[in-house]
């Protein structure tokens, strides 16, 4: 895998966000930056000058926005979630707008990018607005599954490159109990004591294996959607896996990863554990 960051663009405001976000992280990190327009057959013959022009155009707002990053451009034709998705096997990350051209005025999230977010053999950054405000604090949900785990090393990385504290979220429910079991309200006692401790305890390896940042962590009792969305108005970008331990298998994009992708205003990263089956 090399080390570059792709963007797909397309000419939108949300791809011109992407763009933004994609700069200063390649500055940040050292890496490439490659943007990727793909041209889908359009009714009319300005097509082809229109996805060039807009390529430029973020060409130009790349360079723009950065130093000593090497930017590169490709300009292709196809299906674009089948182009991007490719593009994400050789990219260390892949970054999109929340919504494109093509996606309705009042669709939070586009399919383009939910359907990349699902399939990409990597890490996925989907960004829905340009940048107002740094909070200086990276946000991921962790539960101790696989795919957390991957998402945790990407948080550990751009908290580390950002110089950003990093705060980890591990969310937990009160199991459902009948109304009839008898002693069932010191089952829940002992699950509101030893839920957080264990959820508090998953954290602590990194916490040790990383001296170099601060590292923050909180253990609420709520759905994990509620909690990462709530953490999310004073991060600067939420990691989540594809996948949690509640996830099913076959599913490629999990439940509360999907969720917070809808409800979350800040930048979020799907993060799949590398090798994972994407189709």
């Amino acid at each position: 895998m090399t080390r570059r960051i792709v963007v797909g663009v397309d000419g939108s405001a949300a791809a011109a966000a992407a763009v933004e976000w994609a700069a200063a992280d390649a500055e940040r990190r050292g890496l490439e930056l490659r943007l990727v327009h793909v041209c889908e057959q359009w009714p009319h013959s300005e097509s082809t000058e229109y996805c060039a022009g807009a390529l430029e155009a973020a060409a130009d707002l790349a360079r723009g926005l950065t130093g000593g990053v090497k930017v590169t451009t490709d300009l292709r034709a196809g299906n674009v979630v089948d182009e991007l998705i490719g593009e994400s096997v050789t990219a260390g990350s892949l970054v999109v707008g929340s919504r494109g051209l093509g996606g309705f005025t009042g669709m939070v999230l586009g399919s383009v990018s939910t359907a990349v977010a699902g399939h990409a053999a990597g890490p996925v950054v989907v960004v829905r607005a340009a940048r107002t405000a740094e909070h200086g604090r990276v946000v991921v949900g962790y539960d101790g599954s696989e795919h957390a785990r991957a998402a945790m090393e990407y948080a550990v990385e751009q908290a580390r490159s950002r110089r950003a504290e990093l705060h980890v979220v591990t969310a937990w429910q009160v199991p459902s109990f009948s109304p009839y079991a008898i002693g069932y309200g010191e089952l829940i006692e002992q699950v509101m004591r030893e839920e957080p401790r264990a959820a508090r305890a998953l954290v602590e390896p990194w916490r040790a294996a990383n001296p170099d940042l601060v590292v923050t962590d909180e253990q609420p009792c709520e759905h994990p959607v509620a909690a990462l969305t709530r953490a999310a108005e004073t991060a600067d970008l939420v990691v989540v896996g594809s996948r949690g331990l509640g996830g099913f298998a076959s599913a490629l994009l999990g439940s509360v990863s999907h969720a917070v992708l809808h409800h979350a205003t800040c930048p979020i990263a799907v993060v799949r554990p590398i090798g994972k089956e994407t189709s």
